[in-house]
């Protein structure tokens, strides 16, 4: 072929293997071929870039695998132990948080500053979700919804969170645990008049014996001679529990609603609910609190709300594990666990004697909710 000269591109290739016949490709044939790979390649990458399917957990499908077959015994442990595991995390870091956030607010210094102190909790969560969302982990998918549309839920997500915290500053531990077992018969009230839901007869049964023992603990409790270090309960205390428990009920029946309507897990909720809510109560900070002086601080008390703040995410997170995990009936039993625990300690460790009455409305109220 002479110099500067173009091959034809009609002109065949021929290529021949020393064990076999030659084989004739034509040019155009070939350069097809050559680009229909590409663009498989470039369809199977897009896609694989562009589907972000949420992973999903080993115990989260038990169910499915049992159908499809025996399981192993040592899959079968480790989900068992996963699940344990979990549970242990969301009790301790429940009856921790208790105690930590009531350390907390004993100190003159931070008893004034409730709504930061909640404004800091929903920015964490807020920081945990966003996390969890990502592609690298994607525990859930985010779904955003219009601010219009979560005003209502985020306003009383804030009035829940600064409510238990004024109720826990101004009550002792064990009342304000049990206090909030009137959550249960509260929302089931909330259904039945606004929604026209009942519940059954043998359970609104065992609802009776759980407000009449919080009643008996709300009218002897502020009437007890307490030790002169013990933390009193007061009318204010009662009546800050009980506007915690109505205005909690009012958020749970509104999260189960909302969760209907616009097809929204727990996660994707709580990820639109929290930034709101951060940033509406940081807004109200200058007008209702009183911040402490940073150098008036000791370490250990900026630990300890660190400290809040990383529990406050281990519970978001563990909840959600033990519902997918184990249901809502299990969570429920882990929830009795955690009410048991705190009762227990907080009599212990408040130097507060235990008058029979008292004694006799704390075990009739919790043996309602193990009914």
């Amino acid at each position: 072929m002479a110099r500067g000269s173009v091959s034809q591109p009609d002109s065949p290739i021929t290529i021949r293997h020393p064990e076999r016949n030659s084989v004739v490709l034509d040019r155009n044939d070939a350069n097809e071929k050559r680009e229909n790979r590409s663009e498989s390649s470039s369809a199977t990458l897009l896609d694989t870039d562009t589907v972000h399917e949420p992973r999903k957990l080993d115990y989260l499908d038990l169910e499915k695998q049992v159908g499809d077959g025996p399981r192993p015994n040592a899959k079968l442990r480790y989900t068992r132990a996963r699940l344990t595991l979990w549970m242990t995390v969301n009790t301790v870091a429940t009856v921790t948080i208790v105690f930590t956030n009531k350390t907390i607010f004993d100190d003159p210094a931070f008893r004034q500053s409730q709504v930061a102190f909640a404004t800091f909790h929903l920015f964490i969560t807020a920081l945990t979700l966003y996390i969890l969302s990502r592609p690298y982990i994607s525990l859930f998918v985010p779904n955003p919804m219009r601010l219009r549309l979560m005003l209502p839920l985020a306003t009383t997500m804030c009035l829940n969170v600064i409510f238990q915290n004024l109720s826990l500053t101004y009550s002792s531990i064990t009342f304000y645990q049990i206090a909030r077992i009137l959550f249960t018969p509260m929302v089931a009230l909330i259904n039945y008049l606004f929604y026209q839901k009942s519940i059954p007869r043998n359970a609104a049964y065992t609802l009776l014996p759980m407000c009449l023992g919080v009643f008996i603990i709300s009218y002897y409790e502020p009437k007890s001679t307490a030790h002169p270090e013990a933390e009193e309960t007061s009318m204010l205390s009662v009546f800050l529990a009980l506007t915690s428990v109505f205005i909690g009920s009012v958020y749970t029946v509104w999260i189960s609603s909302y969760q209907r309507k616009f097809d929204l897990n727990g996660f994707q909720l709580l990820y639109n609910q929290a930034p709101i809510g951060g940033v509406m109560l940081m807004v109200l900070i200058p007008w209702t609190d009183r911040l402490a002086v940073v150098r008036e601080v000791p370490v250990n008390k900026w630990l300890m709300i660190l400290l809040s703040g990383s529990l406050a995410a281990l519970i978001n997170l563990s909840q959600f594990f033990i519902i997918a995990g184990a249901g809502a009936v299990s969570s429920t039993v882990v929830g009795h666990v955690k009410t048991c625990a705190i009762v227990a300690l907080g009599w212990l460790i408040s130097r507060r004697p235990v008058t029979d009455r008292s004694a006799f409305g704390v075990i009739l109220a919790i043996a309602s909710i193990i009914m």
